[in-house]
């Protein structure tokens, strides 16, 4: 940590927060990252890399190691009940040149942010929890347990679905929740193409499977018996991790108050149908060190202009989430008709499976901030 206060706190050491210290630090902005957890994430949890997100991070250098390192998605197939009808070849030369969706677990990018972030002198420190926070005209106080006190001119809320932040702000997190549980398996497997991705709308629901680099895939819907429902020819092996979660599509109504702003999970959170989710959280980062930068400069309205223009992308896409997971979910005799002749209508239309792509992998906005 720097000798010199930092100009801007970041809580929360998660993607989103590592990746607005790095992009600050680039533009000679002195942050200080904190977080309440004991030590960095050690799990795979979010694994998509999408092409914005790459465009972001092509200017650290990340994007590259991300890029040689993580696993990109070549073919996608849809079907019903194990029956494939649909296989899309995404054309990643049209949706995002040289940046394919790719599949790495959130560990390993945290990591490569963490160590691009280390080369300009600045690290996560650990088991240090936001317990109050006081604003004034020009600055804001932390309180950071064990009792220190840190005054900086900005702060950002990275800190995830629970956050400290967002609690000190006093800010509702209005929303909904599904009481059904989603699970997540990830299982070394035989037998399938590995730059492939699947999703299988059967009678027991939805089985949504990712591939990790290495043969490792991701198996992600409902029921804690995943394994048998996979396609026929594919032989699991080694489980690596297992979990469960519950869906929420929630949004704060506000991403900054005066010098405080939020990022990331801390000011939305929705279903990880699309693979946003922390995809949107380095968007918000991006935004925010572009805003911050203006701010450290005197002009304190574009905190304001970040919270504008971030909570109208952000809200739209919990918007489209929670239409997406509701249909993805549905089983009703209408819904399932779907579910298996709009994927083959839409390969038939030109142009309509890159349309739908730059949509859902948040390509049909700018983050420039006006």
């Amino acid at each position: 940590m720097s000798a010199l206060p930092p100009q801007v706190l970041i809580v929360g050491a998660g993607p989103t927060g590592l990746a607005a210290a790095l992009f600050l630090a680039r533009r000679g902005v002195r942050a200080r990252v904190v977080d309440a957890a004991p030590g960095p994430t050690t799990t795979s949890k979010a694994l998509a890399v999408n092409p914005r997100t790459l465009e972001l991070l092509a200017e650290t250098g990340v994007a590259d190691r991300i890029l040689s390192e993580g696993q990109h998605i070549g073919v996608i197939r849809i079907g019903t009940n194990g029956r494939v009808n649909t296989t899309v070849r995404p054309r990643w030369d049209r949706v995002a040149p040289g940046r394919p969706m790719t599949i790495l677990p959130q560990a390993r990018t945290e990591a490569l942010l963490a160590e691009a972030l280390a080369e300009h002198g600045v690290r996560p420190e650990y088991d240090a929890r936001l317990t109050g926070l006081i604003q004034t005209a020009d600055t804001v106080t932390a309180t950071l347990s064990p009792g220190e006190t840190v005054t900086t001119a900005l702060l950002l809320g990275a800190d995830g679905a629970h956050s400290a932040t967002r609690h000190a702000l006093n800010l509702d997190f209005p929303g909904d929740a599904s009481d059904l549980p989603w699970h997540l398996v990830d299982v070394e497997i035989e037998g399938a193409a590995r730059d492939e991705a699947r999703v299988d709308f059967q009678r027991a629901g939805p089985l949504i499977t990712l591939p990790f680099a290495g043969g490792v895939f991701r198996i992600i819907g409902f029921g804690d018996d995943l394994l048998p429902r996979l396609p026929a020819g594919w032989t699991p092996g080694r489980v690596l991790w297992r979990s469960e979660f519950k869906v929420s599509h929630r949004m704060v109504p506000t991403m900054a108050v005066g010098r405080v702003a939020l990022a990331g999970d801390a000011a939305h959170i929705h279903s990880p149908i699309g693979g946003r989710g922390m995809n949107l959280g380095i968007e918000d980062a991006f935004v925010f060190a572009v805003c911050a930068v203006d701010a450290l400069n005197g002009d304190l309205s574009r905190i304001a202009d970040y919270a504008r223009v971030r909570h109208a992308v952000d809200a739209a896409w919990v918007k489209t989430s929670r239409g997406l997971t509701g249909f993805v979910a549905g089983q009703s005799p209408g819904v399932r008709l779907v579910k298996r002749i709009a994927p083959p209508i839409a390969t038939s239309v030109p142009g309509l499976i890159e349309q739908a792509l730059k949509r859902g992998l948040g390509l049909d906005h700018p983050t420039a901030v006006r």
